[in-house]
């Protein structure tokens, strides 16, 4: 990944912050992040790859968001 998908990172995550403040359900930020991450790769990245897009986009939602804990936010709110 190029520096410019790194960078990419904080900006997910200050997004999801934002959308959080809203008043959004906290529990459904992972999804959003990974949401953002797949915009961001496929649009701003590699707008002519859609495969590498789509993995890089994949790559900065998780890592915004931490593939364990959101994982774990998901499946407790599914229970409840």
């Amino acid at each position: 990944m190029e520096y410019a998908g790194i960078a990419l990172i904080p900006l997910v995550i200050g997004v999801s912050e934002v959308i959080k403040k809203i008043g959004f359900n906290q529990k459904f930020i992972p999804v959003v992040n990974l949401i953002l991450g797949l915009a961001a790769g496929i649009f701003f990245l590699n707008p002519g790859d859609l495969k590498a897009g789509i993995i890089q986009g994949i790559f900065i939602g998780l890592s915004a968001s931490g593939l364990y804990s959101g994982t774990k936010n998901i499946v407790q709110e599914l229970k409840q």
